[in-house]
């Protein structure tokens, strides 16, 4: 309950009932191990906010390079995704910086997995991408190249409804 404080379930529920797309995408969240969860209400917008909230990065999206044009850069070894292809596949967003960071004020997470991040195009045009996790009681943020994967990095989503 710590993670939707003074949000009413019936209101929630009016707004899934009436965007059954959205549903669709909850449960690919679900799917591939997400533990999605309603964690906010945006005001301005009048969208309820959900995020993937497993202990560890979803292990349904494990092994994935960060982008299309990262995959197209593996000569060999490539995995069988990316990580922005298969959010946008899902109707999902990737986390941000600011995002992740929210999401480690609800609870720990990524102790022994790390997650992609939303890269900055500055970073992205240099051919790097960012990850974090949670270490020694804080938020890591990293860069790897973005053609990199890893069975232990995965990416969170968020969902607004």
């Amino acid at each position: 309950m710590n993670r939707h404080k003074g949000l009413e379930w019936s209101k929630i529920e009016s707004k899934l009932k009436a965007n059954p797309e959205k549903l669709w995408s909850l449960n690919e969240m679900e799917r591939t191990s997400g533990e999605t969860d309603v964690v906010g209400y945006d005001k301005r917008s009048g969208e309820f906010i959900f995020y993937d909230c497993s202990a560890e990065s979803p292990s349904g999206r494990r092994s994935l390079c960060y982008d299309r044009e990262a995959w197209d850069s593996r000569k060999e070894n490539k995995p069988e995704n990316n990580a922005i292809d298969m959010a946008a596949e899902m109707g999902i967003e990737i986390l941000n910086e600011e995002e992740y960071r929210e999401l480690q004020k609800l609870g720990t997470f990524d102790m022994k997995t790390s997650s992609w991040l939303k890269t900055p195009s500055e970073i992205r045009k240099l051919g790097g991408a960012i990850f974090a996790d949670f270490r020694y009681d804080t938020v890591f943020i990293y860069h790897n190249n973005a053609h990199s994967y890893y069975a232990a990095r995965a990416f969170r989503g968020s969902l607004k409804i």
